[in-house]
């Protein structure tokens, strides 16, 4: 059975770039979704969230400018968090694959090879 794989992509951003890389070298065409231009969606922040198994904060970076003037904190609840990052898509951190219903956080690029 072939399952769709699907990545959260930010072409600036180097690990972006390498997990991409990586997946076509191990024979996976992705969809790409430019999550910066084509924010997702709270419900589909919070299915990420639920298939990473991680809480908002473990999928924000934290270091943004818009983190701060967001007045954000590591306090902030998961609803803030999940708005915030669907309000302000820089604030995924990236990138993201999907493969069926699950889902693994380029970082280490490696790490999306458990979905393969």
């Amino acid at each position: 059975m072939v399952v769709s794989v699907t990545i959260w992509h930010n072409p600036r951003c180097s690990k972006s770039r390498e997990t991409l890389a990586l997946l076509r070298a191990n024979g996976v065409d992705p969809e790409i979704r430019l999550y910066l231009e084509d924010a997702p969606t709270e419900a589909e922040l919070r299915a990420a969230l639920a298939a990473l198994g991680t809480p908002a904060i473990g999928l924000v970076r934290r270091g943004e400018a818009a983190w701060k003037a967001l007045g954000l904190g590591r306090d902030a609840g998961e609803a803030e968090i999940v708005a915030a990052m669907a309000a302000h898509p820089i604030l995924i951190e990236r990138p993201v694959v999907f493969a069926g219903n699950r889902v693994a956080l380029g970082r280490p690029p490696e790490a999306v090879l458990t979905l393969l």
